[in-house]
């Protein structure tokens, strides 16, 4: 099954974060595509650094709890605190679309329910799967983009953060 994974860092050393958690991803499996790095503002809580963000595409047999599970463990392994709801963080990983799964339980909304509203969720993704759509709605998530937010920027093509050596990440 297809799952795509959004992922942020805005604490320490944030590229190297990600370079880290997309080495662990394509060792726990199977990496089929990493979006462009971008640099965006916070949401929510805004006192804090901008995150660096991208969106990764595995191929994986795991149901969603376990992907889940998988994320939170590798956030934890990076050195993440959950201290408040949008606190800064040295990893973040969401957990987007598993194939055209629908879940919606304390704890888990398949699809992620913030990323019809989040440009640095959708650009990426978008730059994956143009023509992706909505496994809820059927709407195409480019009729959904919002506007590209003042001082989003690139920053690099995903494939650099393979480049760097696991012992460097």
């Amino acid at each position: 099954m297809i799952a795509f994974l959004g992922l942020g860092s805005n604490m320490g050393d944030r590229r190297a974060h990600l370079a880290w958690a997309v080495h662990r991803l394509a060792e726990e499996t199977r990496l089929t595509g990493l979006s462009s790095v971008w640099e965006t503002e916070p949401v929510g809580f805004v006192d804090q650094p901008p995150f660096l963000n991208l969106v990764v595409r595995v191929a994986t047999e795991r149901e969603p709890d376990a992907l889940l599970e998988l994320a939170h463990r590798l956030e934890v392994e990076r050195g993440r605190e959950r201290t408040f709801r949008n606190a800064p963080r040295t990893l973040d990983i969401d957990l987007l679309l598993l194939g055209d799964r629908r879940v919606d339980r304390p704890g888990l909304t398949l699809p992620h329910p913030r990323m019809r509203d989040r440009w640095f969720v959708l650009a990426p993704l978008l730059e994956l799967e143009p023509e992706l759509r909505d496994p809820v709605t059927g709407e195409r998530y480019q009729d959904l983009l919002p506007p590209r937010p003042a001082g989003a920027r690139h920053v690099a093509p995903g494939s650099t953060l393979l480049e760097a050596e696991d012992d460097d990440a």
